[in-house]
Order: structure tokens, then C-alpha cells, then sequence
């Protein structure tokens, strides 16, 4: 979705306006939904938040209405919609087919937090743009704040927050492996002088992290690997003619214990 979504010259971002209660209910399963209160008992006519399946419910409602258009002018994650064009009025026109499609389905947006015919915006915590993937700063500057962790419950979220951007950051497990090896079995709980530089090391990389360039699949593919005692990693680069190569997905995974590997 976000590679489909970079490389695009501008954007349109709709914000569904309460999205689940959108979704009706049938009226022959609305007694299984009921709810008791002080004033007596009550069945959602509309879908509720809480529901196992009315994420995947609502997502697959989304994608039907939208079929046409996904992958193609418009991409579309629960109530957040993305329509794009190569140009203002490739854009428009496209904002224009998903506002149509809104109206006949009755499906409501919440204009206050629309933005439309823009540059960059932010999809799933990535900032995308024209240039490619990035980054989200804000939660970078978060990151950064971080202190050291002191438990292991502190490193996992740590490693949590860090992971998020992993594709971003070459080595990456190389680069945690004195902190994941405090996550193993029996292991006491040391935070040394490594721990800190890799921690350090690891902010400082992700408040530098690249850009990633949406790959074109018209050109050849580079496919890097390599490996250690340690950890096993791959980078897919495309060579664009006056760039040299430019990066399209980085990934590492760091061993512990026993695994397999097909």
C-alpha cells in the first residue's frame, strides 16, 4: 500500500466520519448485541466498537465499495482513504469518481479532517510524498526521548517502538543484537556499556533514517544479502540511471535459540 502510494505528485486524505456506525446491523441478529443499563435493555442497530470481527468486517465493506479503485487511484485502510494522481488533474478527477461513489453509498467523511490536493501526508505512521517513503518525525522525536531501558519489559518496548522503522535501517538486528540477547532464557539482566552504545547507535540511525524510493518494477532488481553467526540480512536496490542505486526495502532478522530456515 505505501509503495503504491509513493512517487505520486498529489494526494487527497479522507477521514471516515464515525465509520462502524455506518455498517447497519440486521435486524435478525441485533437481539445477540444487546446491552443492559439503568434504563433498561438495548441492541445496536448500527455496528459497535468492540465487535471481534468488525474490524475485518468494516475493512471488507470499505474494499467492495471501492473495488473499482483500489490499487489504481485510491487506496483504502478502515476510515482512512488515500486518492492520488500523478497530476492536479488526474487527482481531481480521481477525488472526484471516490465523492461520487461516497454519495451513492451514503458513506459520510468527516471534512475537518480531510486534506486535499496535497503534497505529503502521513499513511500508517509513513510520511509520503513525491520523494518516497519516510519516516513519521514526530514519532522519531519521541523515540529519541527515550531513556535507557532498565527492565526487560523496557527493552521489549523499546525494540517495539525502534522496530516499527526497521525497513529504514540497514543492520538492523546486528545493530540490537546486545539488547535482544537480554531477552533470551536465563539470561540476568545486564544493561552494559554495549547495550548503551547500540542504543544510542540505533537513535541516531533512525533520526537519519533514508528515504525509501518506491520500487519500478520496469527496471532490474539487485538483490544483496548477507550473513553472520548472528544475524542474516537482504537489501533490494534498483540502479535508476544518475541516481546509482537507490534502496527499496531493507530487511534483517537477528537468531536466537534454534530455527529453520527454507
Amino acid at each position: 500500500m505505501l509503495e503504491r502510494l509513493a512517487g505520486q505528485q498529489f494526494y487527497c486524505f479522507l477521514d471516515g466520519f464515525s465509520g462502524y456506525f455506518q455498517i447497519p446491523i440486521a435486524p435478525e441478529v441485533q437481539e445477540k448485541i444487546t446491552f443492559t443499563c439503568p434504563y433498561g435493555t438495548y441492541a445496536y442497530r448500527r455496528m459497535p466498537f468492540g465487535l471481534c470481527n468488525a474490524p475485518a468486517t468494516f475493512q471488507r465493506c470499505m474494499v467492495a465499495i471501492f473495488q473499482d479503485m483500489i490499487e489504481s487511484s485510491m487506496e483504502v485502510f478502515m476510515d482512512d482513504f488515500s486518492v492520488y494522481g500523478n497530476s492536479f488533474d488526474q487527482c481531481l478527477v480521481n477525488l472526484e469518481r471516490m465523492l461520487k461513489r461516497c454519495v451513492e453509498t451514503k458513506l459520510m467523511l468527516n471534512w475537518e479532517k480531510c486534506h486535499f490536493m496535497v503534497i505529503e501526508g502521513i499513511v500508517l505512521g509513513h510520511k509520503i510524498s513525491r520523494a518516497g517513503i519516510e519516516v513519521d518525525q514526530a514519532k522519531i522525536e519521541t523515540i529519541s526521548k527515550l531513556p535507557p531501558p532498565s527492565s526487560v519489559k523496557s527493552i521489549r518496548s523499546f525494540l517495539g517502538h525502534a522496530g516499527f522503522y526497521r525497513e529504514f535501517i540497514k543492520d538492523f538486528s546486528k545493530i540490537t543484537r546486545p539488547m535482544t540477547h537480554l531477552l533470551e532464557k536465563d539470561t540476568p539482566f545486564v544493561f552494559d556499556e554495549e547495550c548503551m552504545k547500540a542504543f544510542e547507535f540505533l537513535k541516531e540511525k533512525l533520526v537519519s533514517a533514508p528515504i525509501l524510493v518506491a520500487p519500478d518494477c520496469s527496471l532490474p532488481f539487485e538483490l544483496m544479502c548477507d550473513a553472520s553467526d548472528q544475524a542474516v540480512g537482504a537489501e533490494a536496490k534498483v540502479r535508476r540511471l544518475g541516481f546509482g542505486y537507490q534502496a527499496s526495502m531493507v530487511r534483517s532478522e537477528g537468531f536466537g535459540g534454534c530455527q529453520w530456515f527454507a
